[in-house]
């Protein structure tokens, strides 16, 4: 997924990370739009969670990736919005079943939790892949009709 546009948001919790990660979709030649937090100083995550999830959930950015202590607080505010499947990931496998079976289009990382070695790696494979589509699609359509009610 090179050369797409990605956004990126964090608490101050996981403004280092979040930062190491920017420059890791930089130098996959992706296009990367900065939320914040900018700074150490504490602020309250659900505004940068909210920020990036408005961008998601109108298409405007197809992707985005938000860190806070444990990834936690930023699910629970990712997931409230219209189209936003958010993934709170710690491992390799629920990184790619996260793509392959549930299309997430938000990636969560605990910045408090998971050292920069596993968060790269983890990003790597969310990016690179695929949503399988089939009856995957079937039970996303599911979860869907239930913003709808």
């Amino acid at each position: 997924m090179s050369g797409k546009k990605i956004a990126v948001a964090s608490d101050h919790a996981g403004r280092e990370l979040k930062d190491d990660i920017k420059a890791l979709l930089i130098e996959r030649g992706m296009e990367v739009v900065d939320f914040g937090a900018d700074s150490d100083e504490s602020v309250d995550y659900p505004d940068f969670g909210i920020a990036l999830s408005e961008k998601v959930s109108s298409g405007e950015i197809p992707r985005g990736i938000l860190v806070c202590g444990t990834g936690i607080g930023m699910s629970m505010v990712a997931n409230k919005f219209r189209n936003v499947r958010a993934a709170l990931v710690g491992d390799l496998f629920s990184a790619r079943m996260s793509r392959e079976h549930n299309d997430s289009n938000v990636l969560v990382i605990g910045g408090r939790v998971t050292g920069k070695d596993l968060a790269f790696e983890i990003v790597r494979v969310w990016l690179d892949t695929e949503f399988e589509g089939g009856r995957h699609q079937r039970r996303l359509d599911k979860i869907s009709a239930i913003s709808d009610k």
